[in-house]
């Protein structure tokens, strides 16, 4: 699954863009399940198993991940941008970035020898960065790049014995592992969506669950991770090397208990993630039609949201086995 995961995490999938993404998982799952694409770019597929399902089970992960879109391009070349999802303004300074998967550029400010001030101490606005691609004006620059285009920050695929460091985890590891889900063979009948614009908004997933019409389902992440420096053990919500992170509760919504408690007490390697922050699929899955009992398997991730994200195959690992844990447990009618 790690060759796999590098695969995705090196394409570039920003929300609103994911074609590149959809294309690699669809090569994988092509023939080890039926599949077809929506309106947004969804893949909505379903697993024939041994048996039939006791319930109609959904398992979700996201295929894009945060990154840049350009609003502007100026007189002199530079390219004016603003986030597409949550990234803080700290990881965007001086890194570069990739343009429509060829055209390579830097986020740029004003240099520290110009500012005055606080400005020499404090972060910069976002709104002003820019991303500078070496050309010398604004016809030249827009020959290659439109308002419009998204930028990925540029990042490897590095494995230091068990940890791996990427841009994207969030939420490529969740396709890997349903994409390892789909090819392997299956007990139970079940369905399985790969969805597009979760990071602007919980999007793709509101019309793929319309669609399949879950009564139960499963969301792969990736969440964030603070067992780092500075940060006491109380507040670090999550721990890698310690498996899949399970919620029972987050911003968006509150998880099924029975489903919370059979993967606490799976006898697998698996923590509670111990803080109400964020949200992810879920938000929108459990509200659809008459509700959908709902949890969330997260693999915690130092960094989330950069271009150099931190995880655990062995946490990756464990959220596999917990999903197939639950997906039998679920589908034979032995978790109630």
């Amino acid at each position: 699954m790690t060759e796999l995961l590098k695969k995705l995490c090196l394409l570039d999938g920003v929300s609103g863009n994911e074609e590149n993404v959809s294309s690699a998982i669809i090569s994988e799952i092509d023939g080890h399940c039926d599949w077809h694409l929506d309106n947004l770019g969804n893949i909505i597929a379903f697993k024939k198993g041994k048996k039939p399902s006791k319930r109609r089970l959904v398992i979700d992960a996201h295929t894009d991940e945060v990154g840049l879109i350009i609003t502007d391009i100026t007189s002199d070349g530079f390219l004016n941008f603003t986030t597409v999802g949550g990234i803080n303004t700290e990881v965007l300074l001086s890194r570069r970035v990739r343009i429509n998967g060829n055209i390579i550029g830097v986020i740029s400010s004003k240099p520290i020898h110009l500012l005055k001030g606080d400005a020499k101490t404090n972060l910069p606005d976002a709104k002003d960065l820019y991303i500078d691609i070496g050309l010398s004006g604004k016809t030249e620059a827009e020959a290659v790049v439109s308002v419009g285009d998204r930028a990925v920050i540029l990042s490897d695929f590095t494995i230091a014995e068990s940890k791996i460091l990427a841009k994207a985890l969030d939420d490529r590891i969740g396709c890997a592992v349903l994409v390892s889900l789909l090819k392997a063979d299956a007990e139970y009948d079940f369905y399985a969506t790969f969805t597009v614009q979760e990071e602007v908004g919980l999007r793709g997933v509101k019309t793929a669950a319309f669609a399949v019409e879950p009564e139960s389902a499963l969301v792969l992440e990736a969440t964030t991770a603070s067992d780092i420096m500075g940060v006491p053990p109380e507040n670090r919500v999550c721990v890698l090397g310690e498996g899949a992170a399970v919620s029972f509760m987050d911003k968006a919504t509150l998880y099924d208990k029975p489903y919370y408690d059979a993967a606490l007490g799976s006898g697998l390697a698996v923590q509670p993630k111990r803080a109400v922050a964020g949200g992810n699929n879920s938000g929108a899955i459990h509200l659809t039609k008459e509700g959908v009992r709902t949890l969330a398997i997260s693999v915690p991730c130092r960094y989330i949201h950069s271009a150099s994200c931190v995880a655990d195959i062995n946490d990756i690992n464990s959220a596999k086995a917990l999903a197939e844990y639950m997906i039998d447990g679920i589908c034979s009618g032995k978790i109630v």
